[in-house]
């Protein structure tokens, strides 16, 4: 997240580089990744030529060098070439074609978009803003006809609306812009934009195409009915004004990544919800360290001025409602969504499952927030394969666990769990739920291991290793580095392996190793480790979301590269786990000027991948063809359409090699 302003936010609240709200003393994944890199940093894997030189012999270069030139990589597409312009870029032989743009209909009868008469209802019909996580569920298993789901993690009024924007200069005479304030009407078209989408796609003739008529087709919004279920359900700090039941609430806001469970459903995780309240909790509210944790509220939007539910002086318990990782059963487009609050109440990244070996079903969480930690779910029941209906409620019942890492290369799964350690009344937990609603206060108590913003974690099947997405950390200070967060001021981030005991993935213990440190190699202060075969345009900051495909190969996308940090634009990595080629990386996408790129997603057949490109043409100070901030009248890029009348529009987009058959080789 970067720093914000109420009136101007250049990448909302996702990137959360604010000031951190743990207040422990929890080992950092700094001070243990320093520990044990400083034990046998060396032993394993590659490390840039320039970063080592001079602690590793000319004979140990060449040597590393032959055996890894006995190990092919993965991938051996033409790597794309880094840069910063106003449009996307894909490897050569492949094409990258728009499949759906904000404001684009979804529906038989949604209206044609129309940027300068934006209205709640239309835009409630449209495909949404900040298209992030994309998932495929197949329709009669087919990798050609399926239901596409999309998170719309939130909004850039400035980017969205013309005639809102006054460009001002600072106190530097930098120009700056204004937004002028929120009414009624942006208010509810920014919440129709929140959300998700779920609608049929099909290929025909080698192109996808968007089924218009399809009768799954349905958007969510952030005033989608709701239940929350499991612990959380009824109890009394969800209850408001509003609904004293406290089970029914309306609508899912800032959906980041997600995941398609084995059953098909779909699962959204709530992020960053702090930035939707505003007002202060009523003095003697039993809330006030709860959400303080929790850096509540950080307002950014308008949205409690129009409506109560977010001004916390009116409805106190409202926030205690998100930050769960919601269900949605596409297989009916009235059903009502569940807020899972089994999974835990933090800022969900993704929620990424894979089947144990005993049928359980093991779900990733990371917390995106500095020196937050990194979760799992094992349901208490076993996925059916053969019982769709069976498996309908397995997020409601089961365990959730914190990780610690420690030096040794050890990781232990912590139970979340009331009554279990210091979890307990003496310590302000009278149930479960109260354990659920303040998930990071429950992991500060079980002596977890902060970490460097967890964001995706992907599970993978064909090797047995789980991939942790630390995006970075540059308020980690040079006494906070540990084991598995070796660098202080982390501004590029880096990537855990995990390898669960007996390769069992609802495992209470399992062991882990550094995948790579990113930043560029070719400057020795920043301590990257991709190996020697990745070329300039290999090398990336900041990863963020991951897909594994069904070889079991990784392909990273990243938040943050921009001309001040990398002289590079984000986009989608191909990265090697294997052998030899191991922290090998090759450039196969990327996008324009200020986006970042969000949901890799292979599909089954691997002859089609799936990205977003989100919040394009965002700021453009920095970026020297440009110059100047970047909005509605005036924007750096005009991406997807370049067409005078229409803004710059999210996407989501479907690569396919020309002429057919399977990516990346």
């Amino acid at each position: 997240m970067n720093d914000q302003s109420p009136t101007f936010r250049t990448s909302q609240l996702e990137e959360n580089t604010g000031p951190g709200h743990n207040p422990t003393d929890n080992a950092t994944m700094g001070e243990l990744i320093a520990a044990r890199f400083s034990r046998r940093g060396f032993l394993k894997g590659s490390l840039a030529v320039s970063a080592i030189a001079a602690t590793v012999s000319p004979m140990a270069l060449m040597m590393a060098d032959d055996a890894r030139a006995e190990s092919k990589s993965a991938f051996t597409f033409e790597e794309v070439e880094v840069g910063i312009d106003e449009t996307h870029h894909v490897a050569a032989g492949y094409d990258a074609d728009v499949l759906l743009r904000w404001g684009d209909g979804i529906f038989a009868d949604s209206p044609e978009f129309d940027p300068l008469n934006q209205t709640p209802e239309s835009q409630a019909k449209q495909f949404g803003y900040n298209n992030d996580y994309v998932g495929y569920i197949p329709i009669d298993g087919s990798s050609e006809h399926g239901l596409l789901v999309v998170n719309h993690e939130y909004t850039n009024e400035h980017l969205m609306f013309p005639g809102i924007v006054k460009v001002v200069k600072d106190d530097k005479g930098d120009a700056k812009i204004e937004i002028a304030p929120a009414d009624q009407k942006r208010v509810d078209i920014e919440m129709a934009a929140h959300g998700g989408t779920v609608v049929e796609i099909k290929k025909t003739d080698g192109k996808w195409q968007v089924v218009k008529d399809g009768k799954l087709n349905r958007r969510i919004t952030a005033n989608t009915e709701m239940q929350l279920s499991g612990p959380v359900a009824g109890h009394d700090r969800v209850k408001t004004v509003a609904d004293a039941s406290g089970k029914k609430v309306l609508g899912m806001i800032n959906n980041c990544s997600g995941g398609v469970t084995p059953w098909g459903t779909y699962v959204s995780g709530e992020e960053n919800i702090h930035g939707y309240f505003t007002g202060k909790l009523p003095e003697d509210s039993k809330e006030a360290a709860n959400y303080k944790r929790n850096g509540i509220p950080e307002t950014a939007y308008d949205w409690g001025k129009f409506h109560d539910r977010f001004d916390l002086s009116k409805d106190p318990n409202e926030a205690n409602r998100f930050g769960y990782v919601v269900e949605i059963d596409v297989n009916d487009p009235n059903s009502i969504p569940k807020k899972r609050t089994a999974l835990g109440r933090f800022k969900h990244e993704g929620a990424d499952s894979i089947v144990a070996k005993d049928g359980r079903v093991v779900f990733y969480l990371g917390d995106d927030s500095r020196f937050e930690y990194v979760y799992k779910f094992v349901t208490t029941g076993k996925f059916n394969p053969d019982d769709r209906a069976a498996n309908m409620d397995l997020l409601d019942d089961g365990t959730l666990y914190v990780a610690k890492f420690d030096v040794d290369g050890s990781v232990n799964w912590l139970p979340v769990v009331f009554g279990q350690g210091p979890l307990t009344e003496a310590n302000g937990f009278a149930s479960q739920a109260d354990v659920l609603i303040e998930t990071r206060r429950a992991g500060d108590l079980l002596g977890a291991t902060k970490m460097d913003r967890p964001e995706d974690i992907g599970p993978n099947g064909v090797n047995g290793k789980v991939y942790v997405m630390l995006t970075n950390n540059t308020k980690r200070k040079d006494d906070q580095v540990d084991a598995v967060n070796p660098r202080a001021k982390n501004a590029f981030g880096h990537i855990v392996e995990i390898a669960e005991e007996d390769g069992n993935f609802a495992a209470t213990k399992g062991k882990w190793e550094i995948l790579l440190k990113c930043g560029d190699p070719s400057v020795a202060d920043v301590g990257a480790s991709f190996s020697t075969d990745t070329t300039k345009n290999g090398w990336f900051g900041m990863p963020d979301n991951c897909a594994v495909d069904a070889d079991g190969r990784l392909w990273i996308s990243t938040d943050g590269n921009s001309p001040k940090e990398t002289g590079r634009t984000d986009g989608l990595w191909a990265v090697d786990t294997e052998g030899g080629a191991r922290g090998t990386s090759k450039l196969f996408f990327r996008v324009p000027v200020g986006a970042e790129m969000c949901g890799p997603l292979m599909l089954p057949d691997m002859a089609t991948f799936m990205v977003a490109v989100q919040h394009p043409g965002d700021g453009g100070d920095d970026w020297k063809p440009f110059g100047r901030p970047s909005y509605y009248e005036d924007l750096s890029t005009r991406w997807p359409d370049f067409k005078d009348h229409m803004p710059v529009r999210p996407s989501v987009l479907a690569i396919t090699k020309k002429g057919g058959g399977k990516i990346g080789v």
